[in-house]
């Protein structure tokens, strides 16, 4: 089978190599299966090219059963990078802190809400009364309002569509911002993007897995706010102003 490369001169340090890391992180016995890293330098990432077809019922149903597994493989504590990488990572082309925190809260609040939120008022892709209401959310956050029981997640981190590609019975897995994180987190993406047969995603998903608090429905909108932060800092436009809106109903 044929490899695939993504090249890029201008990449910051350890852009490809946290990604190839992080993919050899995420193929787990029984989990989802990930294109699997042929080679990688600094300069670029050569993975396995991944045959795709239609999405169906079917392989989205698979996938979400197999991602349980994958998250159950666990992470030492919440926001570790992937096992053989040290130092921080990106979510697309925006810098990605991955140090371990005791709580999900405190590692959400101050390594993915407010850095974000904060970059994002500066860019001016989020007014001030906006990055208030997030810093008061973040304040509730960290203070574990809304922690549960649940141990680290070994997550993808960047899950939307197209970071997912539909094969003849399963989905592959690529681009990763792999970290310990919060099972919501990934299904969170899943559904801000959308993603062919969701609903059999996060149904297979709820009956597999063993560690969704009961209301976890209501919290994917909290679990959204990372992301729609790193767009407001990235492409700005009204990113900015739908991260306050959802910050606001918490």
């Amino acid at each position: 089978m044929t490899g695939f490369t993504k090249r890029g001169a201008g990449a910051p340090p350890g852009f490809f190599e946290v990604e190839a890391a992080g993919l050899r992180w995420l193929d787990v016995p029984g989990g989802v299966p990930v294109a699997r890293v042929l080679d990688v330098d600094a300069g670029s990432i050569t993975v396995e090219r991944v045959p795709t077809a239609p999405p169906t019922a079917r392989a989205a149903a698979r996938f979400g059963a197999q991602l349980t597994v994958t998250h159950d493989a666990g992470a030492s504590a919440f926001g570790v990078g992937p096992d053989g990488w040290s130092g921080d990572g990106y979510i697309g082309e925006a810098p990605l802190s991955l140090r371990p925190e005791a709580t999900w809260g405190g590692f959400y609040a101050r390594q993915r809400v407010l850095p974000y939120a904060r970059a994002a008022a500066r860019a001016g892709s989020l007014d001030r009364e906006g990055l208030a209401t997030i810093e008061a959310l973040a304040e509730r956050v960290a203070a574990g309002e809304f922690d549960d029981a649940a141990p680290p997640a070994r997550i993808h981190g960047d899950l939307w569509s197209g970071n997912v590609l539909f094969t003849e019975d399963a989905v592959t897995l690529i681009d990763p911002a792999a970290h310990g994180g919060h099972r919501i987190t990934d299904l969170a993406m899943l559904a801000l993007f959308g993603l062919p047969h969701l609903p059999d995603v996060l149904a297979a998903y709820e009956d597999a897995s063993a560690h969704l608090p009961p209301d976890w429905r209501d919290l994917i909108g909290l679990h959204q706010l990372h992301p729609l932060l790193v767009h407001a800092v990235l492409y700005g436009g009204g990113y900015g102003d739908q991260a306050a809106r959802l910050a606001r109903q918490y």
